[in-house]
């Protein structure tokens, strides 16, 4: 602990008798996830359109029926946004609370032990698709409003609810949307609950998020299959030339050897190499839980600093020839992959893109072709400062609900919106995450810890009330 000062319930307007009621309403509110996960709202399969529309309305009618002001559901290109307001604080800050409630494809249908919209409550979790991402999550600060409404009639600070259906697919038509709707989701601060706590009890805020680009590749050379014993070694094998390209992108040691490509990379402060020391993180059990006994990566740095604070380039995906049972001896037409790269600040990706797609024309060998494939849906690096005063506000409230001070952590993986939020709104985010690391967003049996869930939305109505405070 370094000292975060717990508030008296009784110094906050009606906060116990709020707590009082989401603890007397658990049943109600958990069968109100429950409604809410059946929608299958996967955003990537054309025939769930109609779902994505129910999974809009639902979300509309909840807001409705909340106390919210202004909810609209708009349309848009692809699947709806949703928003509401309540602006009834003149002299209190505005929260702009953003969620999806569009989930992931379920395949592999196989490996789930239910069906992924037939949700079912296990061993303190409930397991169906969209329970952590992020139904459950963005759910937590929609009943931390209703609660709050509720009883008091009125809330602490002015909210604006934010909450898209395309955040799995890259969300292609909301930076549209956040430009032409400035003044409806004008506010002083976003919240984003899409994260982990560090684990079962442990709050975390994670203040640090790595971008992304992610490029296709193809290499050809004849204009057919070929036999491999009439022509192999003497025309040019695509697999074989593409294999030594992508060998060329790092070094032995795990450094990224493109060149440019490290030039823009700010390196993590003495602030926040020694907050990374202070995580109670376990290499051995990180490892053991994917089944591996130890990892890799870029020389001279430890895991959570490779994770959260250097760059990468990924190999996605690797195709070409023949891969079905048996043997075929051809010397294939054309060879494949798929790279993703994970970028920090001040890197951005359309320079990143550029620069590996000029060493990999740099390094195509003779006698094959190159074609490139920028793909769309990157998003740029994010850090946030954990001394502005919404982050100390959070820290209050996580640590009066859970009894403990939370975590500053970071994030490997990228949530595009966040850094759209700086850019195209000038807003800063807070990041506050409630489901477990083993929640398996994405994966089959994708489940959210409910007793997680209901202290988180506990922490939320706090945490409005402690920003009213300043």
């Amino acid at each position: 602990m370094t000292g975060i000062p717990f508030a008296r319930e009784a110094d906050l307007p009606g906060m116990r008798t709020i707590l009082e009621h989401l603890r007397a309403t658990g049943t109600e509110r958990l069968n109100q996830l429950i409604d809410w996960l059946r929608i299958p709202s996967i955003s990537s399969h054309p025939e769930n359109q109609p779902d994505m529309r129910s999974g809009a309305a639902w979300c509309a009618d909840f807001l409705r029926e909340a106390g919210l002001d202004g909810v609209t559901i708009h349309p848009t290109a692809g699947h709806p946004i949703v928003t509401a307001s309540w602006r009834r604080a003149p002299d209190a800050p505005t929260l702009l609370i953003y969620g999806h409630y569009d989930v992931q494809p379920v395949d592999p249908l196989a490996l789930w032990e239910a069906g992924p919209f037939d949700p079912v409550v296990r061993d303190d979790r409930i397991f169906a698709r969209g329970s952590a991402d992020d139904k459950g999550q963005i759910l937590m600060h929609m009943q931390a409003v209703a609660a709050t409404l509720a009883v008091t009639g009125n809330l602490p600070i002015n909210v604006v609810f934010l909450i898209e259906g395309e955040e799995e697919i890259g969300s292609p038509n909301l930076p549209g949307f956040l430009v032409a709707n400035r003044e409806l989701l004008r506010a002083d601060l976003a919240v984003v609950s899409d994260t982990c706590q560090w684990a079962e009890g442990i709050p975390a805020i994670t203040a640090g998020l790595r971008g992304l680009a992610a490029l296709e590749i193809e290499v050809s050379g004849p204009g057919r299959d070929l036999h491999s014993g009439s022509f192999g070694g003497a025309v040019a094998n695509p697999l074989e030339a593409l294999a030594r390209m992508l060998a060329t992108l790092k070094d032995e040691r795990g450094v990224i050897r493109v060149p440019g490509y490290l030039d823009d990379v700010r390196p993590p402060t003495p602030v926040e190499r020694a907050r990374v020391v202070e995580i109670p993180f376990e290499e051995s059990a990180f490892f053991n839980a994917i089944d591996l006994e130890s990892g890799a990566g870029e020389a001279g740095y430890s895991t959570l600093e490779r994770l959260w604070y250097r760059p990468t380039i990924e190999i996605n995906g690797l195709w070409g020839g023949y891969m079905g049972p048996g043997s075929k001896t051809v010397l294939p037409a054309r060879a494949h992959a798929k790279l993703s790269m994970r970028l920090v600040p001040d890197q951005t990706p359309e320079r990143a893109l550029e620069r590996v797609m000029a060493h990999l024309r740099a390094v195509t060998p003779p006698g094959v072709r190159l074609e490139l494939f920028p793909k769309p849906g990157g998003g740029l690096p994010w850090r946030l400062d954990p001394e502005l005063p919404a982050v100390q506000a959070a820290r209050r409230a996580l640590s009066e609900a859970f009894g403990r001070e939370p975590l500053i952590i970071g994030e490997g993986a990228t949530i595009p919106v966040v850094a759209d939020f700086e850019r195209l709104l000038a807003i800063k985010t807070l990041l506050v995450g409630f489901s477990l690391p083993d929640a398996c967003p994405h994966a089959p049996n994708e489940n959210l810890h409910l007793p997680s869930f209901h202290v988180g939305t506990e922490s939320l109505v706090r945490f409005f009330q402690q920003l009213s405070l300043g």
